[in-house]
C-alpha cells in the first residue's frame, strides 16, 4: 500500500520519529496560516485587526474544535482497523464516519455563523475590534467544511503511516494562504476578511490533495455497498469521536474564559497575547504532532495485539518531546523580543513587551503540554475517549479556579500561569490513567486484543 507504513515492528522510536518528523513539519505550516495572517493583518490592516483576529481564536476553537473532533473516530478506528488488516472494517469504518462528519458539521456551521457576534460580545470584546472580529470569524465558519474535510482525509491517511502526503498538502496550502494573504489584504485592502478567506481558500486546497491521495491506495477503493448503512459501526464511530469533540468544546470553553480575563486588561494586551499565541500555537505543534504519533503507534500495535510495544513507544515519545520542547523554550527566551518586534513593527513597544513576556513564560512550562498529549493521544487510540474528556473538564476547571485567583496576586502573568496549571493537572491524570490502562492490558498479554 503505498506510503503507508505498519508501526507493528521495527524500533518504536525511529518509527516515530520517521512518523512524526513530517507530521510536525506539516503541522507546523498549517499554523503558519494565522503566523502569516499575524503579520500581514498587523502591518498591512494596524493593531485593531491584529487584535480582532486574535480575540477570535478560543470561539474558533470551540466550534471548530467540536467539528473536527467528530474526526477522530475514524482515525482511531483506522489505525487499529489497518493494524488488524481488516480491510472491510475499515472501509465500513470510513463511510459511516464521513457521515457521521457531514451532518456534524453543516448543523454547526449554521448554529456558528448566526451566533458569532453574540458569543464574541459576550466575551467582552473590545467595542473597537468587534465588528471586525465578527467578520473573521464568519468567513472563518464558513468555510469549516473545508477544514473539516482536511481533517478527514489527512487522518485516515496518517492513521495508515502516511506523514508524507499531509505534509505535501500542508506546503501546497501554505503557499496559497501567503500568496492570497498578500494580494487580499494588502493589494485588495480587504483586511481581515482578505485573511480569512485566504485561510479558507487554503485549507481547500489541502483538503482536495488528501482528497486524491486516498483515491490511490488500493485497499480504501470504496464501492456503493460501502456505503449501505451500518447503524453499529456509525454508533461505534459516534462514541469514539463524541467525547473527543466534547473534550476540545470544553477545553475552548476554559480558553474563552482566558480570553475573557485578557480582553479585561484592554486592547494592547488582547493585541499582545495575540501575537504571542500564533507562536506558542505553533510551538504546541511539537507536542500535538508526537501525541498523535504515539496514538498512531498505540492504536496500530493495540489492534495487531502487541501490548508490550505500545509501553516502548509512549516512552519514546515522551522522550522526544521533551528534549523538543525544551529546546522551543530555550529559543524563545533568547530571542522572543526580536520575534515579537517583528511580528508587531514599531506601533506599539508596550504591546511588544507584552508579547514577549507571555511568549516566554508560556514556553517554559510547554514541558507540561508534551507529556499531556501524548498520554492523551494514546488512550484515544487505544479505544478510551471517556478519560480523555475528563481531561478536558478538568483543563477547564483548572483554567476557571485559577484565572480568577491568580490574576488578582500576579497580575496578567497569573493569567499565563493559569493556563499552564491546566496543563500540569490534566497531565498528572492522564498519565495516571495511562498506567492503569496499561497494567490491565497487559494481563490479558498473550490473548489477541481486538480493536476497542
Amino acid at each position: 500500500m503505498e506510503k503507508t507504513m505498519d508501526m507493528t515492528q521495527g524500533s518504536p522510536g525511529k518509527l516515530i520519529l520517521r512518523f512524526g518528523l513530517p507530521l510536525l513539519f506539516g503541522n507546523v505550516l498549517q499554523q503558519l496560516y494565522n503566523f502569516v495572517d499575524t503579520v500581514v493583518v498587523g502591518r498591512g490592516a494596524g493593531l485593531n485587526a491584529l487584535a480582532a483576529v486574535g480575540a477570535t481564536g478560543s470561539i474558533n476553537f470551540l466550534v471548530l474544535g467540536f467539528i473536527i473532533g467528530l474526526t477522530q473516530g475514524v482515525s482511531i478506528l483506522s489505525a487499529q482497523y489497518f493494524g488488524a488488516r481488516d480491510q472491510h472494517s475499515l472501509k465500513r469504518a470510513i463511510t459511516m464516519s464521513a457521515l457521521l462528519c457531514l451532518s456534524g458539521v453543516v448543523i454547526l456551521t449554521i448554529v456558528s455563523v448566526l451566533g458569532a457576534r453574540s458569543l464574541l460580545a459576550w466575551m467582552n470584546t473590545p467595542d473597537q475590534i468587534l465588528e471586525q472580529a465578527t467578520l473573521y470569524i464568519q468567513i472563518i465558519f464558513i468555510g469549516s467544511i473545508a477544514s473539516t474535510a482536511y481533517n478527514f482525509f489527512s487522518g485516515i491517511l496518517r492513521a495508515l503511516g502516511d506523514s508524507k502526503h499531509p505534509l505535501t498538502a500542508m506546503i501546497i496550502a501554505f503557499f496559497v494562504n501567503t500568496i492570497l494573504d498578500v494580494l487580499f489584504v494588502i493589494t485588495f485592502h480587504m483586511g481581515v476578511a482578505g485573511a480569512a478567506w485566504a485561510t479558507v481558500i487554503a485549507q481547500a486546497f489541502s483538503a482536495v490533495y488528501c482528497f486524491v491521495c486516498l483515491r490511490r491506495i488500493e485497499w480504501l477503493d470504496l464501492h456503493r455497498e460501502d456505503w449501505k448503512w451500518d447503524g453499529k459501526m456509525f454508533l461505534h464511530s459516534t462514541k469514539l469521536s463524541l467525547p473527543v469533540a466534547l473534550m476540545n468544546s470544553i477545553t475552548a470553553v476554559g480558553v474563552m474564559i482566558l480570553q475573557i480575563a485578557i480582553n479585561g486588561f484592554g486592547s494592547l494586551y488582547v493585541a499582545g497575547y495575540a501575537a504571542a499565541s500564533k507562536v506558542i500555537v505553533i510551538l504546541e505543534q511539537i507536542s500535538s504532532t508526537f501525541g498523535f504519533a504515539a496514538g498512531t503507534y498505540a492504536g496500530q500495535n493495540l489492534g495487531a495485539g502487541k501490548v508490550e510495544r505500545i509501553v516502548h513507544g509512549v516512552r519514546a515519545a515522551n522522550g522526544i518531546v521533551l528534549a523538543m520542547n525544551v529546546s522551543a523554550a530555550v529559543l524563545c527566551l533568547l530571542f522572543g523580543h526580536s520575534l515579537m518586534h517583528m511580528m508587531m513593527g514599531n506601533e506599539d513597544l508596550e504591546a511588544v513587551a507584552i508579547a514577549t513576556h507571555s511568549l516566554q513564560i508560556l514556553s517554559i512550562f510547554m514541558v507540561f503540554l508534551g507529556g499531556l498529549w501524548v498520554y492523551r493521544s494514546s488512550l484515544q487510540s487505544m479505544g478510551d475517549t471517556l478519560w480523555p474528556m475528563v481531561s478536558g473538564i478538568l483543563e477547564f476547571t483548572s483554567r476557571l479556579v485559577f484565572v480568577l485567583w491568580l490574576p488578582s496576586i500576579f497580575g496578567f502573568t497569573g493569567i499565563l500561569l493559569a493556563e499552564s496549571s491546566a496543563w500540569l493537572s490534566a497531565m498528572i491524570m492522564l498519565m495516571l490513567v495511562y498506567q492503569i490502562t496499561i497494567k490491565k492490558l497487559k494481563k490479558k498479554h498473550g490473548a489477541l486484543v481486538t480493536p476497542a
